[in-house]
């Protein structure tokens, strides 16, 4: 058996492995990119989307947990409701994620980065109550929803309509219809009889 050596690398089709490089754009800069939208908006949008993005990230891995370590007589109810809403988090995951990128950003993507920059609190390792579950998926939201009401105000002053809307249309809407339906399995009302 021959190992491919540089000499003979066109004559197959061997993947080049362990590769090494230098970083080619920094996290927290821009490419110049012909948007027709001033570096220092698109900028501002970036540092908006990453923070977004990253609480987003940490939202949807609660919603994985929580949807893993449901309990009680309203398991299968709330493991398949919190799967949906994990599924819903992932789609803006990438969007917010492309977004960022469109701008000429860097996307933040590491898991340990994301655990540097969030502001959603940890949860223990263990498993909670339901209700502490679902209150702090909550709690999440709600403090993604402040960012995001924030993100669209800035925005839109500063002419970025694509995140505006984006932030709106999309991240606003879908985080909005996950509170609800998530607050409805705290109200204490009597199943059966009243």
């Amino acid at each position: 058996m021959q190992i491919q050596t540089s000499s003979n690398r066109k004559e197959n089709s061997q993947p080049i492995l362990h590769q090494h490089g230098r970083e080619i754009q920094q996290f927290g800069t821009l490419r110049n990119l012909p948007l027709a939208l001033g570096s220092i908006a698109r900028e501002e949008s970036c540092e908006q989307l990453n923070q977004i993005l990253a609480d987003s990230m940490i939202l949807y891995s609660l919603y994985k947990k929580h949807h893993w370590l449901m309990r009680g007589n309203t398991f299968y109810q709330l493991h398949l409701l919190l799967d949906k809403h994990a599924g819903e988090q992932l789609e803006l995951i990438d969007t917010i994620g492309e977004r960022v990128q469109t701008l000429g950003g860097v996307a933040i993507a590491d898991p340990r980065h994301v655990a540097e920059v969030t502001i959603i609190d940890r949860p223990p390792n263990g498993v909670e109550e339901v209700p502490v579950m679902l209150s702090r998926l909550l709690e999440a939201h709600e403090s993604i929803l402040r960012e995001v009401r924030e993100g669209i105000i800035a925005s839109a002053a500063n002419h970025d309509e694509g995140t505006s809307d984006l932030l709106t249309s999309d991240v606003l809407r879908t985080n909005e219809t996950q509170v609800w339906f998530l607050a409805e399995h705290l109200v204490d009302t009597p199943l059966v009889r009243s």
